[in-house]
């Protein structure tokens, strides 16, 4: 069968249940795929093709005994670079981490591992999922394929890129302030950021302990929910997991209430942006939702407090890596303090290494009344907020990213507007709520994706897909990049 790649999770899964093709077959197709337009598309920092032939060989053994089989059985799946992988390199697109060999995996990769999942890769990331374009990477700058000399959004650059170029069906990325829905904007497919606590973060090499979240990547929303199933739930080996059951959900909206917070819908975004989300909106409106609007007062602030928070937090988790134990070691080691000057120094990026100073700055002594406790204080008002606006609807509806992909290097040396392009998925990592991204078209200029954010109440996933797959069955699907 030709383009095997080409196929939904979904699809390929129905197939290797009625026998017609082997996960080996399907592997080999994603493989050749990936060696054919990876070069462009740069979404991989590492390959681990030899052993995902062994998993797929293994699914296909599983399918010939006849036994019972997991969704993800003999379904390919790519793996963001800072998710721990036993004996596969893990570098989270960092110089300090470019020879680190785990030798544990990460509860979300053993899940798949025990579901029969065959992993494929580790994907290109900005450096410790710092960025909001994918270019703060050490090692290479993952590409947009609708347009390859543009952004593929970030940190989950490369999750995102190699979904939308079908080298792929399903990615794992990691959300701390939008970098699932982010990118899955920009590139046109279906990013969801569970809530807070909703999947394990065990293995998850840590940005902002508080804030980071692991979830799925697919081009529909089916593909989604079916990784999410296989990822969520209570994990023993990380106290902030919960005893999460997955949930299935429908495809009618009908009686339910979209909340459309003004705030989000002002200055900043994109007259275009806003247009292809207010016609989202209409056709959920159409199939018998009904609309209304809200407000989040404390948005405008939102930016400022999560770069204070999660900026604090990196400076803390990042401080185990120091040349020592193991990792990057600088070229100064006559004393201890040269080799931790060294080894950061060189080992850690230019925003990787701006974030920790932003971080120590603010918990310093002077310093963390004025900065960190107030972000903390705005943190709980921004979440009542949430809380509030969700009591008067089932879920709401914003723009993702004000404007669509950029061009590589556009933004490189203006870091605060940059952070600025945050602004509208900050909030859900500072609240611990669920979101989902859902493609709604093209700009006129350019061709490039626009997506809307679906946000809902803790644990409410299953409303999430609902909205998005009612939305996906009323356009006939969501547009597929043909690369």
């Amino acid at each position: 069968m030709d383009k095997l790649y080409s196929l939904s999770a979904t699809q390929m899964k129905d197939l290797l249940n009625k026998k017609e093709v082997s996960s080996v077959e399907i592997t080999k197709s994603v493989i050749d795929r990936i060696e054919k337009t990876d070069k462009d598309i740069q979404a991989y920092i590492s390959y681990n093709f030899e052993e995902a032939l062994k998993q797929a060989e293994a699914a296909d053994a599983k399918i010939a005994r006849g036994e019972e089989l997991n969704d993800m059985t003999g379904i390919p799946v790519a793996v963001k670079d800072n998710m721990c992988t036993k004996n596969l390199l893990t570098t989270c697109a960092s110089k300090m981490l470019g020879n680190f060999i785990p030798p544990y995996n990460a509860t979300v990769v053993e899940k798949l591992l025990a579901d029969g999942a065959v992993i494929i890769g580790k994907t290109t990331m900005d450096e410790f999922a710092m960025g909001s374009s994918g270019e703060n990477s050490a090692l290479q700058v993952a590409r947009n394929p609708w347009d390859i000399s543009r952004v593929p959004g970030g940190s989950s650059s490369g999750s995102a890129a190699t979904v939308a170029a079908s080298q792929v069906p399903l990615s794992l990325g990691s959300d701390t302030g939008g970098s699932i829905r982010q990118p899955a904007s920009l590139c046109g497919i279906v990013g969801m950021k569970p809530t807070y606590g909703a999947v394990s973060r065990y293995g998850l090499i840590a940005f902002a302990s508080s804030l980071d979240q692991i979830g799925p990547m697919a081009r529909t929303v089916d593909d989604t929910a079916m990784l999410f199933k296989s990822i969520c739930g209570k994990d023993f080996r990380d106290a902030t997991s919960k005893d999460y059951t997955y949930k299935p959900y429908g495809e009618n909206v009908k009686g339910m209430k979209i909340g459309l917070p003004k705030e989000y819908f002002g200055e900043g975004i994109s007259a275009e942006v806003k247009e292809k989300i207010y016609s989202a909106v209409e056709t959920l409106k159409a199939q018998g939702a009904e609309v209304v609007e809200v407000s989040l007062p404390s948005t405008d602030y939102a930016l400022s407090a999560y770069y204070i928070i999660s900026s604090a937090e990196a400076s803390s988790n990042l401080g185990r890596f120091d040349g020592v134990k193991y990792g990057f070691r600088g070229s100064k080691t006559n004393n201890i303090e040269e080799i931790y000057l060294s080894s950061r120094s060189e080992g850690f990026g230019d925003e990787v290494q701006r974030r920790i100073m932003l971080g120590t700055y603010v918990l310093s002594s002077g310093f963390y009344d004025a900065y960190y406790k107030k972000a903390k204080v705005l943190q709980k008002a921004i979440a009542k907020e949430f809380d509030d606006a969700l009591k008067l609807c089932d879920v709401l509806i914003t723009p993702l990213s004000p404007t669509t992909a950029f061009k590589i290097g556009e933004r490189s040396n203006d870091p605060l507007a940059m952070y600025a392009g945050d602004i509208c998925t900050v909030t859900l990592n500072i609240s611990g709520l669920p979101g989902i991204s859902v493609p709604c078209g093209f700009d006129k200029e350019n061709n490039m994706p626009i997506g809307f954010q679906v946000i809902g109440k803790k644990f409410s996933e299953d409303k999430l897909l609902t909205v998005a797959k009612c939305y996906e069955n009323t356009v006939g699907g969501f547009a597929v990049k043909e690369f």
